[in-house]
């Protein structure tokens, strides 16, 4: 086996080009298919550990999909707001034991502005339960504070106390700035890997008071002064969405049925999990397509290989006529073939895999920057080692077809000269 195994890295060597070739091809085929597998498996991890601990998502009446995504992943806009009064009745329910509330609509420099209170920092968790940690600062608790997630902090530049203007909506232009009420960054958050990195908080008060001549929802009029409105007393008026925490699991469904049956005004309450579930089930068709998809790059890999081998075969009876003269049987010249194969499929499934494993490394942060998805370098999965031993395997199956053709090949055909 050793003299085989020496023998067949001596041809490949000889063949430096159309082995090259097709190392290459395996390796870009495992590249996308594993690729493909990490950023589907590593994105499902990501959405799933953006929120953790949270009971219930309170918010106006819409589906469930939709109220996940503008609530915790700040995707989309909500369909109505809530009024601080209902918020209130929940609040005070016998069964709840915290709520956070939400507003959205605001913006500065294309990241999100969310309205908040200090119970945000206390319930707010992530991962498996992990609470919000602050690199620099602490929470706000003047009317102009903010805290800003670890991506705001790195993509604008700033440090505590640096300022900074609000705008309304997500279009950060002139007439939408509320620039007479500036606010100074105060706390910036550990990283997260969730939306929180790319999320200004503020008060629920601030909120209020830098919408003050915006209640046509447009500004009309003389904008107050800061130090005006840091004079006057703000209660909110209403809200996006509220995020409940219970206090028995037993009570969820309950309390689910109560908010959705709500008679003052439409509501929805969903269970994050199971809008998460629904969520990807609705992507199933795309990662199936995409699996598909890389499945055939592999096939269309392999039937390269095979072509290379088949071109080479005919380019190489001499070679195999010699050795049956030095006293090589057919099934050693078959052993040989199958085993150069392997060898190829092998090399090409360990570069693949380097090649994902780097480009893992450079992409890593700029998705996690650009699209607030954790992308963590992991060992291969017990599923993506499947996937590896079928390529070896399937590699191994194709380097029969040309093994057998020249197992059928006498001593006299590799010396006559064909014209």
């Amino acid at each position: 086996m050793r003299n085989l195994l020496r023998l067949a890295i001596n041809s490949l060597l000889n063949r430096k080009a159309t082995v090259l070739l097709s190392l290459f091809t395996i390796a870009i085929s495992v590249l996308l298919l594993l690729g493909v597998e990490q950023v589907r498996t590593q994105a499902k991890n990501s959405f799933a550990n953006t929120i953790s601990g949270t009971d219930l998502i309170v918010g106006a009446r819409s589906g469930q999909i939709n109220l996940l995504l503008y609530s915790v992943f700040r995707i989309g806009n909500a369909t109505n707001n809530i009024d601080w009064k209902t918020y209130q009745d929940f609040k005070d329910h016998k069964s709840v034991k915290w709520t956070v509330p939400f507003s959205l609509g605001d913006s500065h420099q294309g990241f999100r502005v969310l309205g908040t209170n200090q119970d945000y920092f206390k319930h707010y968790k992530f991962g498996k339960k992990q609470p919000l940690i602050f690199a620099q600062g602490k929470q706000f608790d003047q009317l102009f504070e903010a805290v800003i997630g670890a991506d705001v902090a790195q993509t604008l530049g700033y440090e505590l106390d640096s300022p900074m203007v609000l705008a309304h909506g997500m279009k950060d232009i002139g007439f939408s700035k509320h620039d007479n009420a500036p606010f100074k960054v105060i706390g910036i958050l550990a990283p997260t890997g969730t939306p929180v990195d790319k999320t200004i908080h503020v008060s629920l008060e601030a909120i209020e008071a830098i919408h003050v001549g915006w209640e046509s929802g447009a500004f009309l009029g003389h904008a107050p002064s800061a130090d005006n409105l840091e004079a006057r007393e703000f209660e909110p008026k209403q809200i996006t969405a509220f995020l409940m925490g219970l206090k028995s699991k037993i009570h969820t469904f309950h309390v689910q049925r109560e908010v959705n049956d709500y008679r003052l005004e439409p509501l929805s309450a969903i269970v994050p999990g199971i809008a998460l579930h629904e969520l990807w089930s609705l992507m199933s068709v795309a990662e199936q397509a995409l699996l598909i998809v890389s499945v055939f790059v592999v096939i269309a890999g392999f039937l390269g290989m095979l072509a290379s081998l088949l071109t080479s075969l005919n380019e190489r009876r001499r070679e195999m006529a010699i050795l049956r003269a030095l006293g090589a049987r057919p099934h050693h010249i078959f052993s040989l073939l199958v085993v150069e194969t392997g060898i190829i499929c092998g090399l090409g499934i360990m570069l693949g895999m380097g090649l994902l494993y780097l480009i893992l490394a450079i992409a890593s942060p700029i998705i996690q920057q650009n699209f607030g998805l954790a992308i963590n370098i992991t060992a291969p999965s017990q599923y993506e080692l499947m996937l590896v031993a079928c390529i070896q395997l399937s590699g191994l199956l194709i380097g029969i077809i040309p093994a057998i053709s020249a197992y059928r090949q006498s001593l006299s055909d590799g010396m006559t000269i064909r014209i």
